[in-house]
């Protein structure tokens, strides 16, 4: 809960995102999410490639302007002036999945550090908030590396040093998309862990965006599934991938090592296009449930074929945008997600 105002941090209302494909075509690449994130917590984005997280993050960043609905920081909604967006992007920075491509090759590891001070304007102290952003990153003695260059560090540290160029302007949100997928799988361990000890010491908010259930599952507090720009499943992260709702949710969890889900569920069919969102559940051309029969069983196929459904409350305060859950499983109040037609 927000210091502020009793309340998330940053805050997603209603947000949806349109982009034109080429031929014309509308692209609902976010389509009525409604996400928070308190302090303090690390929330995992999950899905499949063209599911719209990185989208969603690029908008809470904003980095991107939405087509509807709001996105909120300390409870104020974001503005979209000059002055109001670089405010913003001070306090939720950044860090990319490509350290490589993420460094100017010509700059130093100082110079890239103090790359954002400079750009805000902070001019005090630049020596010492370079040291000691490295230093919170794991670069000890920073003073080491202040005259390195890119090539001259390893995969882990130049993704170090990309952490400690956010960390310099001392935000209170990390959006990182895909932190470790460039990193050895040795490293990305020890890259997780130092996410972990900036939350607990700095009390730093994060969303890691992700296709990796088993990253989300080492590192989040809670996690939110998208498919075809919806969050069709959302809660605590070992709640979730122990006992998965959504047909889609358990599909992902079920190809995991020790998964509690016995069999391995083959998604069917093609990955989603956000320029053809079918009607009615947009899972369901590939859904298992309802492929098997249980749909028709419990009653709710016809409903699954021609009726959009926002995620829906459950008694213990998950959520999960499925008519089968829904007809399995007491429910609450629903959020009043956009249900475009």
């Amino acid at each position: 809960m927000s210091d502020a105002n009793n309340g998330p941090i940053l805050r997603a209302e209603g947000l949806s995102v349109r982009f034109t494909a080429p031929g014309g075509r509308v692209a609902r690449a976010v389509d009525g999410v409604n996400i928070d994130l308190a302090p303090g917590e690390i929330l995992a984005l999950a899905g499949e490639s063209g599911c719209g997280k990185t989208t969603l993050a690029r908008t809470l960043l904003g980095l991107e302007r939405p087509t509807e609905g709001s996105v909120s920081y300390e409870g104020r909604p974001l503005r979209y002036s000059a002055r109001a967006l670089k405010a913003h992007r001070r306090a939720v920075q950044l860090v990319l999945q490509d350290p490589t491509g993420a460094l100017n090759p010509r700059h130093t590891v100082y110079d890239a550090v103090a790359e954002g001070l400079r750009i805000h304007g902070i001019h005090d102290n630049e020596r010492d908030r370079v040291a000691a952003a490295l230093s919170r990153a794991g670069l000890r003695p920073p003073e080491k590396f202040f005259l390195a260059y890119p090539h001259e560090l390893s995969g882990g540290q130049r993704q170090r040093v990309v952490i400690a160029g956010a960390l310099v302007l001392d935000p209170q949100v990390i959006i990182a998309d895909e932190p470790v997928a460039s990193l050895d799988a040795s490293v990305r361990g020890e890259i997780l862990a130092l996410l972990l000890r900036l939350r607990d010491e700095l009390g730093l908010a994060a969303i890691v965006v992700t296709h990796d259930l088993g990253l989300a599952w080492n590192i989040a507090d809670r996690i939110a599934v998208m498919y075809l720009g919806r969050v069709v499943e959302d809660g605590p992260v070992d709640e979730v991938l122990i006992d998965p709702r959504h047909p889609y949710t358990r599909a992902l969890v079920s190809v995991l090592p020790n998964s509690t889900i016995t069999e391995s569920i083959v998604l069917a069919g093609e990955p989603p296009d956000a320029t053809q969102v079918p009607r009615g559940c947009r899972f369901h051309p590939r859904c298992h449930v309802l492929a098997g029969g249980s749909a028709a069983e419990a009653g709710v196929a016809d409903q699954c074929r021609t009726e959009d459904l926002p995620a829906l409350i459950t008694s213990d305060q998950r959520q999960a945008a499925c008519h089968y859950v829904a007809a399995h499983i007491p429910t609450s109040t629903t959020p009043t997600s956009p249900s475009p037609a």
